[in-house]
């Protein structure tokens, strides 16, 4: 009977460590979207923050040399592998330059041209439905038609919270030219076709390793730009200093490395739709920093952009359970 007993608290020890962590497990990856939105809205704040003092291609070259030197040390020191093949490197190098270079220097030398900040959130906010678009043929995913409306509900509540900012009657287009449009419409194509491009291609890229590969990319194509584009002048203010090493801490190491590994865990249209909710957050975000207010409108805009988000990062059911 002893045996049994003991046998039987074994047992029961066993499966409540398992049930604990497994619990941990599932609570640990619910919270990782949500702080990667947290993480990602504040872009678009340091990229008003930090652009008065720099150029976009040099603001992001610093930033990304800066990147190199954290992550590249730790990359040796933790003796992570390196991709397993050329063409490996090749398919991680052409999706750092869409995802960080293409994207990040479109949306930074829009805002520097004259568009407002909330506008290019706008623009880019319509990221999931091209990538929902493109996912079926490209990578053989398909979404129901719940999802389908999540996607559309979640473009109808960034319409609402940004154009609730805009005054009657005022143009999309005051205070810009159509540079800073094709500015913001190339991030806009670069962030939805490098989702898909490393999707399809770099799933099995160490993350790590795969970032320091990226950056270095994204960095040669933006310093490129600097070279031919800018003045590469830098006005090295506290601000500045600040806003640099956040961008570079936060954003280029904590959240990319979240949304790398949100899109090697998950489809690429429901990573994707987490971009809905990144206008909202950076909207209130803007109201605490800089006291600017929500309309009702654009209240009611977030909630229903939260809607459409959980409509269809939410898995559908079995039908067959």
């Amino acid at each position: 009977m002893r045996a049994y007993a003991l046998l039987f608290r074994k047992t029961i020890v066993i499966n409540f460590n398992s049930l604990h962590k497994k619990y941990r497990t599932s609570l640990g990856l619910a919270a990782m979207p949500i702080l990667f939105v947290l993480l990602w809205s504040t872009g678009f704040i340091g990229a008003k923050f930090g652009l008065p003092y720099a150029e976009p291609f040099t603001f992001l070259f610093i930033r990304f040399v800066l990147t190199l030197l954290l992550l590249t040390p730790l990359v040796v020191a933790m003796r992570i592998s390196w991709p397993s093949s050329p063409m490996l490197w090749v398919h991680i190098a052409i999706a750092g330059c869409l995802v960080h270079g293409a994207y990040l220097g479109g949306v930074f030398y829009g805002i520097s041209l004259g568009m407002p900040a909330g506008l290019a959130a706008l623009l880019v906010g319509l990221q999931p439905l091209l990538t929902a678009a493109f996912a079926g043929p490209l990578l053989g995913e398909r979404l129901t038609r719940r999802q389908w409306l999540g996607l559309m509900l979640g473009l109808i509540g960034i319409v609402f919270v940004l154009g609730s900012k805009l005054e009657i009657g005022e143009s999309l287009f005051d205070g810009f030219g159509i540079n800073a449009l094709l500015c913001v419409t190339t991030a806009l194509i670069g962030i939805s076709v490098g989702t898909l491009y490393q999707k399809r291609y770099c799933t099995s890229m160490p993350l790590l390793s795969g970032a320091v590969i990226q950056y270095l990319a994204a960095g040669v194509l933006l310093g490129c730009g600097a070279l031919l584009f800018e003045t590469r002048e830098v006005e090295w203010t506290i601000t500045f200093a600040l806003t640099l090493g956040w961008l570079v801490l936060i954003l280029s190491v904590a959240a990319i490395l979240l949304l790398m590994a949100l899109i090697k865990k998950g489809e690429a249209s429901r990573v994707a739709s987490l971009f809905y909710l990144v206008p909202p957050v950076t909207a209130l975000q803007a109201w605490w920093l800089f006291d600017e207010r929500l309309p009702l409108l654009g209240l009611g805009g977030m909630l229903i952009a939260l809607v459409g988000v959980v409509m269809v990062v939410r898995k559908p059911r079995d039908k067959t359970a």
